[in-house]
């Protein structure tokens, strides 16, 4: 009933004193500043709805390569959908001081490893972030683009006890390269680790217990700029930390597009992957849906992204959504289906199912709210 819970939340919402700052839209973000030592050297923007709720989430957004946090905004739609849901958002910054096309440096070890460079300055932020504005501690995720979707994985792999998920817009497994020759390899696919030495680099990062952050891997099956054997490593690399097989336990289709599933034995969705096919390198978005517009690495393909990795974090409501028709039956082979291979083949290549909600709790939330008198 968590996800209940909170779906009702968010229906009470508080306005924050007229002193505090806040952006007043997508392209006007505001400055986050004092927030610690910043070893990494990165400034921060952030949106702070209105409409902000007691205790709300913290969704951090890494743009990618020649990218800024205000145009990564204005393409993703991230502070609309902040203003309609109630969380807060911040956007890590990169300058040009650091990386001159403005990429995060998820290939420098200093910056990557807990502790230090522009993860710690990523954590100082959430810190601040979390004080003043009394955000919930339990819901911090990260998502990001290519450059920002390889660090949104380091903050993943460095701090797995200060986010509850991410989603890694093609990005690239964690600590895989050392140095700019060794990223470009990776970029293309070159002599990825064995999925052992994955898995060893992420249990290395850190001495974790506790749970692990959930992961939502998006890429596009026709990216030349990150492969896509990067989605196959990530899924690979953490799938040893969530104790899953190698072989998703449910797919569907998504119009053209697959979406594979690795949950726990309860059903909670501990990996996912969207396998956007024929989509390049980018963000994929809805313009038509009103969050974000069509820019560079930002592709409309009538699918938004944010919008899924928000409701798979439980920030909107889970109805409303458009499901696949149960009448599908198959689903096209796509190249990250298809490279999976072993005894995963015949679903890879064809079979399609469903994802059931686990005790239907779309009808137990709907129920509920026309009992409130909130639904008709």
């Amino acid at each position: 009933m968590t996800f209940f819970a909170k779906t009702l939340a968010g229906l009470s919402t508080r306005k924050r004193p007229a002193a505090a700052r806040r952006a007043t839209s997508a392209t006007d973000l505001a400055e986050l500043t004092g927030f610690g030592s910043n070893p990494g050297a990165l400034s921060a923007k952030i949106h702070v709805p209105a409409s902000l709720q007691q205790k709300a989430a913290l969704v951090v957004v890494l743009h990618g390569c020649t990218q800024t946090a205000s145009g990564y905004d204005a393409g993703s739609g991230w502070s609309r959908l902040a203003d309609e849901q109630g969380f807060a958002v911040l956007f890590p910054e990169q300058n040009r001081g650091n990386n001159a096309n403005l990429c995060f440096n998820w290939f420098e070890t200093h910056d990557i490893a807990r502790g230090g460079g522009e993860v710690l300055s990523i954590r100082q932020m959430v810190d601040a972030m979390i004080r003043q504005h009394g955000l919930d501690d339990r819901r911090v995720f990260v998502t990001g683009l290519s450059a920002g979707g390889a660090m949104a994985g380091a903050m993943l792999a460095a701090y797995p006890d200060v986010f509850a998920g991410g989603a890694i817009i093609a990005g690239l497994p964690y600590a895989t390269a050392g140095s700019v020759p060794e990223a470009l390899e990776r970029m293309r696919g070159g002599n990825m680790p064995d999925t052992a030495s994955l898995q060893a680099r992420l249990r290395e990062a850190v001495d974790h217990s506790g749970p692990w952050p959930t992961i939502s891997v998006w890429h596009g099956t026709d990216d030349k700029t990150v492969v896509p054997a990067n989605a196959l490593a990530i899924i690979e690399q953490w799938r040893g930390v969530h104790g899953v097989d190698a072989d998703p336990s449910h797919q569907e289709a998504i119009g053209r597009h697959i979406r594979q599933v690795w949950p726990d034995a309860d059903g909670n969705v501990l990996i996912e992957c969207y396998s956007i096919s024929g989509m390049g390198h980018g963000t994929p978005i809805d313009q038509a849906s009103g969050y974000g517009k069509r820019a560079p690495f930002m592709i409309d393909i009538g699918l938004s992204s944010t919008e899924l990795i928000a409701r798979s974090w439980q920030l909107t409501a889970s109805f409303g959504l458009e499901r696949p028709s149960p009448a599908v039956k198959t689903a096209p082979r796509t190249e990250l289906a298809a490279t999976r291979g072993r005894k995963g083949a015949k679903r890879a290549s064809g079979e399609s199912q469903q994802v059931p909600l686990v005790g239907n709790v779309q009808k137990i939330i709907e129920d509920a709210l026309r009992s409130a008198g909130l639904m008709k």
